[in-house]
């Protein structure tokens, strides 16, 4: 399943993500290339554990925590 996300709050503007049978294939955001790699091939549930309440500087989310709630709102959370 295709996921298109647009992040609030954050550099980011489009995230897409590539899940399959709950486990993420693939990111397109130049801004999560490093974050890309190291969760492609996890489950959803696990990004969603380890990205969930990231702050970045002062701001009440980040990269990482936005790209948790794309894989919240696929899961219907």
């Amino acid at each position: 399943m295709i996921i298109d996300y647009q992040p609030r709050g954050v550099c980011s503007r489009r995230m897409t993500l590539e899940v399959e049978e709950g486990v993420i294939r693939s990111i397109r955001d130049g801004n999560l290339q490093g974050i890309s790699r190291l969760v492609e091939g996890m489950e959803v549930s696990e990004a969603i554990r380890r990205l969930d309440g990231i702050r970045c500087g002062g701001k009440p989310t980040s990269c990482p925590d936005q790209l948790a709630q794309a894989l919240k709102q696929y899961k219907g959370e």
